[in-house]
């Protein structure tokens, strides 16, 4: 069946504002504030087989990961019924990105024929596990990251099945949030299908679904026609994680290979590490997600992420590596392993489309205070903050903010001082944490809390404490993270990037310093003009601007002057270099 473009143009923007109204269904629904807040969460639309038609994704990775959920719910219930809603959170059996992300899916019937499904991911407070928030950070097997669920039904013709919610709830530190945020994604599956029902009624059921499969060939037949201008061969790319939360003093490799042969890219990761006793591990649907997301950012980011995509790459794996691990190996940490894969593919992929260069990425991972207040309920505070952007050719970084993958929101203060028994003491960006460069890093962060509850527990999934995320072409790494338990006291204790369960007591004081991304470019060709920016708005102190970007102090202390005069332009936009020499453009 053909379809005109004016129909097809409609269709496609109809399911992308379903999907938009699904999206923002999860997030105004959520109890916990990893859901409301961080806004952890992705909802999309697949066609019968599991092909992404419509997507509005906060985290890319759930793009590669819900097909699978999909394909494992067929697999495994071939009474597949109307009203229907299915969970799981299983990353072997299901493609789940980890266990600590619930994947629900329902499928839609229109006159009795399977059509399409509509599903969400989110990430859940606690769902059991060793430590309150679930993702233990030196987890040595999956099972002691939480209660796993393979695909199990838990609407049947539209009427909850009470025996899989009585498991969750009894299987959580926080049943109610853990409950609310479910059902809500239930019901926001629900939502999707009835307005995919209103579509097909008036446009009809043939029609929607040849809307589907053109739209995945457009994006197909887009992105093989920018890879077929690329020139053929072959590039490498590489990255390393500091540790995998056991073995602290072994870094971890991942190394891929990109063939490019007519419209078409191959992706080799074989030579990466093997699998790791810690929990960094990710299965190959993640690795898969990586490279649809590095291939549209080097591409054009406002294509559409559908089946389409999937097409055009494929993708190899060790089996026994840290990016195919053998059951049960932990993966519950994955965000560093994919941050790893991501920039590796970028490196890889800069060599087809040279001048868009990126630097290193501040660390990625959650951050968990979790035990019982003073009437003993139970609390759970997991948050997702901002690190510094790497540097870009053409661009600085952005500073504190998601990145990456990890495209989630800093909760607010007032939100985590009015819900969780903390106070937040400082919260601020990290002057000279950018790497210099022509382009500098962004900024990382620092954020300080005071623990105010009788005794809890701290847990951190991150990275990049041990080396500062790398610069390019003559850029220069961004400051490492931190982690500093009682940092101002008798007696600091610093922290590695992953670790679980560590006690606090009232009144301990937690500081998390999130790393600055790395610089692009020599840094003494950066203007001047730009440099003094810089040290006004509070992100280069003096001294770091010549010490580390070479400048002069003489031309320092004059365009300061110049600005506090308010002649910022008689500065000039010379190099920062030593005097009497003239940077290179």
């Amino acid at each position: 069946m053909e379809i005109d473009p004016v129909t097809l143009k409609v269709i496609e923007s109809r399911l992308g504002g379903i999907v938009a109204e699904m999206q923002q269904n999860i997030f105004r629904t959520g109890y916990s504030t990893i859901v409301r807040e961080s806004q952890d969460a992705s909802a999309m639309i697949l066609d019968a087989e599991g092909n992404v038609v419509g997507e509005q994704v906060i985290l890319p990775l759930h793009v590669s990961a819900l097909p699978e959920v999909v394909r494992a719910i067929r697999a495994r219930y071939p009474d597949l019924a109307p009203g229907d809603a299915f969970v799981t959170n299983h990353p072997y059996l299901a493609g789940v990105t980890h266990s600590i992300d619930m994947a629900v899916a329902s499928p839609v019937f229109i006159d009795g024929e399977l059509v399409a499904f509509c599903a969400s991911i989110a990430h859940k407070s606690d769902l059991g596990g060793m430590v309150p928030g679930t993702g233990s950070g030196n987890a040595r097997e999956i099972f002691q990251e939480g209660v796993l669920y393979p695909p199990v039904r838990i609407r049947a013709g539209g009427r909850a099945v009470a025996e899989v919610e009585a498991i969750i709830q009894a299987n959580s530190r926080t049943p109610e949030l853990v409950l609310g945020d479910l059902r809500g994604q239930i019901g926001t599956a629900r939502y999707g299908a009835q307005r995919l029902e209103d579509l097909a009624r008036r446009y009809g059921t043939q029609t929607l679904q040849t809307a589907m499969a053109v739209l995945q060939d457009h994006a197909e037949a887009r992105v093989r026609a920018v890879l077929a201008s690329w020139p053929d061969g072959t590039s490498e790319g590489e990255a390393w994680v500091d540790n995998d939360g056991v073995d602290l003093d072994r870094r971890i490799y991942y190394h891929v290979r990109v063939e490019k042969r007519g419209d078409h890219l191959w992706f080799d990761f074989s030579r990466s590490a093997d699998q790791t006793r810690g929990p960094v591990n990710i299965l190959p649907c993640v690795v898969r997600g990586c490279c649809y997301y590095a291939l549209l950012a080097t591409i054009d980011p406002s294509l559409p992420n559908n089946g389409g995509v999937a097409r055009t790459v494929s993708i190899r794996t060790r089996r026994g590596s840290v990016l195919e691990p053998v059951f049960p190996a932990p993966t519950n940490t994955y965000m560093a392993s994919a941050t790893a894969v991501t920039e590796a593919v970028l490196q890889a992929l800069n060599a087809f489309v040279p001048g868009r260069q990126v630097a290193g990425m501040g660390g990625v991972g959650g951050m968990v205070i979790g035990g019982r207040r003073r009437d003993g309920s139970s609390f759970v505070q997991y948050e997702l903050t901002g690190a510094g952007w790497g540097a870009r050719t053409g661009k600085d970084g952005v500073s504190g903010v998601s990145i990456l993958l990890d495209n989630a929101r800093t909760a607010s203060i007032e939100v985590l001082e009015t819900e969780f028994p903390v106070r937040v003491e400082r919260f601020e960006l990290i002057r000279d944490s950018g790497g210099p460069g022509r382009w500098r890093g962004g900024l990382g962060i620092r954020r300080q809390y005071r623990f105010l509850a009788p005794e809890g527990q701290l847990t951190l999934r991150g990275g990049k404490h041990q080396e500062g995320p790398f610069g390019v072409a003559g850029g220069r790494p961004g400051r490492p993270g931190a982690m500093i338990l009682n940092p101002d006291g008798p007696h600091p204790q610093r922290l590695p990037s992953r670790f679980s369960g560590v006690r606090l007591v009232e009144g301990d004081v937690v500081r998390l310093e999130k790393a600055g991304g790395g610089g692009v470019g020599p840094p003494e060709e950066r203007p001047l003009t730009r440099l003094i920016e810089d040290i006004l708005d509070g992100y280069v102190s003096v001294e770091a601007a010549i010490a580390e970007w070479g400048a002069d102090p003489d031309q320092v202390a004059q365009g300061l002057r110049a600005w506090e005069a308010g002649a910022a332009g008689s500065a000039g936009a010379e190099g920062c270099g030593k005097a009497g020499e003239a940077p290179s453009a």
